[in-house]
């Protein structure tokens, strides 16, 4: 939900916008795009968010609030450095909205569209900032879908990618094929374009795209229809003849048409460096000194008004009809909605109603609360309390209570009652281990305990293994290299070597953790993961085959105990 370019970048509230979401009051519009309005507002401790209000539309749509709940989910998880952090919530209210971080800074769109094309320095800075954010958002298991200038928001200290995976949400819905516009032709991958599997490798074609617009200052597939351009998109090359040469091995292969041929972020990074003359670090100087000016001007916020001292209620101490007559405002107030210059009204405080997303370092922006309306109780004397009446009432529950009970308790004289009891105390015998042998896991695929046999698979809901439902999953970490088994549903304990794997010792182990790096492995070693659902698997790991990158894997043994625990409850 990118704004569009504007040289007034706080707009005032208008009679159609929402005076407070969620508990927030509404300071200044920042802009609007396809899918919503975005709002600036404040925590309670005074520190400024964006506040991105769903369309009505969207909001009435089931499988848009369905995948927006989820990708919400995930958003929630990246708390990288180059990333605006998710601040708060609401996927089930009347209209959806989502809170986070306010970056005081122009988007690229705005800054080219202003400024013109940016020196090649500044360019290798903004997209190894942007791979890094890219890095982040797909370890969480989430495709941008609809990276383009207008979300690389520019900061002081670097680029900041927005609006990560909110795209997915309204793919497929009803209003895709109702004339609402959620990507921007001009920075889909072919692939994208043509309806075609989206995947992180779509991304990386967005950003060499992005890379190109910033050194030139226009799209390398031209301008014009929608339909022109993402044909020319998907059938004819970029025009880079006015790229800056040290840029051209990074873009050119960002834009192959075949998603396999693009770098992978790791190479993206490796390649901005090696086309650098000096060692790329981002500074307070990355940005040229007509950009970063630009940037003071969005630390200009609208200044709070005095919130005035609460009056006491009616019938309260210190309550006279003199004393609400002379602390009457003499002003007139605004009218509902309208915001005068200089109007921010922090919003109402509460306590938290759920624990707080963390913070990746160098944020220090506090949680938000969700605030609840003060109704004031009735006024007058307060009522007499009625105290002989409930205790006689509850004298007499009591009694009948009793009469009840003993009536329920079986006969004292009936011998066999006790073996009834005790036979029905007795615990459930063990259920059968079922084996299975030589399965095969490839990288960021998942098995699950209940299907019989076990079937790697990729997490059905895109939110990757790390953060699904995998009873147990193989990751690979395609920037770091770092190599995971583990679980997403329950929890693991490697065993040691005087350990004999067996569901008697699963259960006894409790030196619980959730992943295990492969390089703690060795063939035949026993790992017990104990799932949620309640079944206990005993893996025993076999080794790593395959060397290229898209062909790795692991293989495992696993004998199954299915339902050997009772279901955890969360």
């Amino acid at each position: 939900m990118g704004s569009a370019p504007s040289a007034d970048f706080f707009q005032p509230l208008r009679a159609d916008d929402p005076a407070v979401v969620g508990g927030y009051r509404l300071a200044a519009v920042l802009g609007a795009g396809g899918m919503g309005k975005v709002y600036l507002s404040y925590t309670p401790g005074g520190r400024p968010i964006a506040l991105k209000v769903i369309r009505p539309e969207f909001g009435e749509d089931p499988e848009f609030r369905r995948r927006f709940q989820q990708e919400v989910r995930a958003a929630e998880r990246v708390q990288g450095l180059y990333t605006a952090p998710v601040i708060d919530s609401d996927t089930e209210g009347a209209q959806p909205w989502l809170a986070t971080a306010y970056v005081p800074g122009p988007s690229l769109a705005h800054a080219v569209a202003r400024h013109g094309a940016l020196p090649v320095r500044s360019v290798l800075l903004l997209t190894v900032g942007v791979a890094e954010a890219l890095h982040v958002i797909h370890g969480a298991g989430i495709v941008h879908r609809d990276l383009k200038p207008a979300n690389v928001l520019l900061a002081s200290d670097g680029p900041r990618v927005i609006d990560f995976g909110i795209a997915r949400a309204a793919d497929s819905t009803a209003l895709t094929s109702t004339g609402v516009s959620v990507g921007t032709p001009a920075f889909m991958a072919p692939e994208q374009a043509s309806a075609g599997a989206v995947t992180p490798a779509t991304d990386v074609f967005a950003l060499g795209q992005i890379a190109a617009f910033t050194a030139i200052g226009a799209s390398v597939f031209g301008d014009g229809p929608s339909h022109a351009v993402l044909y020319r998109i998907v059938h004819e090359d970029p025009d880079l003849s006015a790229l800056p040469e040290q840029l051209r091995p990074v873009v050119s292969r960002c834009l192959s048409r075949d998603p396999g041929d693009r770098p992978t972020l790791t190479e993206i990074i490796e390649l901005c460096n090696a086309a650098s003359e000096v060692p790329l670090h981002q500074g307070e100087d990355w940005l040229p000194r007509d950009v970063a000016g630009s940037l003071t001007e969005r630390l200009r916020l609208p200044a709070p008004m005095p919130v005035p001292a609460a009056t006491p209620a009616p019938g309260a101490p210190g309550y006279t009809p003199t004393e609400v007559a002379a602390s009457a405002p003499t002003q007139t107030a605004p009218a509902p909605g309208v915001v005068p210059p200089g109007y921010r009204t922090p919003p109402p405080y509460a306590q938290p109603s759920y624990p707080q997303p963390s913070y990746a370092p160098g944020y220090s922006t506090p949680p938000a609360f969700h605030a609840q309306a003060f109704v004031p109780g009735p006024s007058g004397p307060p009522r007499p309390k009625r105290t002989g009446l409930i205790v006689i009432g509850a004298v007499a529950a009591a009694v009948v209570g009793l009469v009840i009970l003993g009536s329920l308790l079986p006969d004292g004289s009936d011998k066999g009652g006790g073996d009834k009891a005790s036979g029905a105390s007795q615990k459930r015998p063990d259920p059968q281990p079922v084996s299975y042998q030589g399965i095969e896991v490839p990288q960021n695929h998942q098995v699950m305990f209940a299907d019989n046999p076990p079937r790697p698979a990729e997490e059905p809901t895109g939110a990757g293994v790390l953060y699904g439902h995998a009873d147990l999953f193989y990751y690979r970490d395609t920037l770091f290299g770092d190599e995971k088994f583990g679980t997403a549903n329950g929890k693991l304990v490697l065993l040691n070597n005087s350990e004999k794997g067996s569901l008697e010792t699963c259960r006894a182990v409790t030196r619980f953790t959730e992943k295990i790096g492969l390089d703690q492995l060795t063939d035949g070693s026993q790992v017990c993961v104990l799932s949620k659902a309640g079944h206990i698997t005993l893996a025993t790991f076999r080794g790593r085959s395959g060397v290229k990158e898209e062909t790795r894997f692991i293989t495992v043994d696993l004998t199954v105990w299915r339902n050997a625990e009772a279901a955890a409850k969360d």
